[in-house]
């Protein structure tokens, strides 16, 4: 996921728009409860870029501070989750993949934290899988 591209991304209703130069440096499935509970899904797909591969074209995420570290980015008109950021990290920004234009693009190659996933949710895929955080 090195090669250089160039591609857009926001919000459901419009007021938050992003640009990447850059493709992300990791993709995954993140199965916390946190990401369950923020997403309204059975699981994140998130991607993490370097914060200057990323450019801010119209407005711009309210965070909430889900812990300590934590803050999550949505839109304040039409809610929807759009960024993942530990401040332990300041040059390291996470986005979610489905708000791509072009979503398709990326795909995730591991899953973190599935001692926390669905026992329902059945995935067979190749991707490897971590307990808990990646590190």
């Amino acid at each position: 996921m090195t090669k250089t591209f160039t591609q857009q991304g926001g919000c459901l209703c419009g007021a938050i728009r992003y640009q990447l130069t850059a493709s992300p440096f990791a993709a995954d499935y993140c199965h916390c409860r946190q990401c369950q509970k923020s997403t309204g899904s059975v699981l994140g797909a998130w991607m993490d870029f370097n914060i200057d591969e990323i450019s801010w074209l119209t407005g711009a995420v309210t965070e909430y501070h889900s812990s300590e570290f934590v803050r999550r980015g949505f839109c304040h008109q039409c809610g929807s989750q759009i960024s993942f950021r530990d401040t332990r990290y300041p040059s390291y920004f996470t986005l979610s993949i489905v708000s791509l234009d072009e979503p398709n693009t990326v795909q995730p190659t591991y899953h973190i934290h599935t001692d926390s996933q669905l026992k329902w949710l059945a995935l067979n895929d190749s991707c490897t899988r971590y307990p808990q955080s990646r590190s």
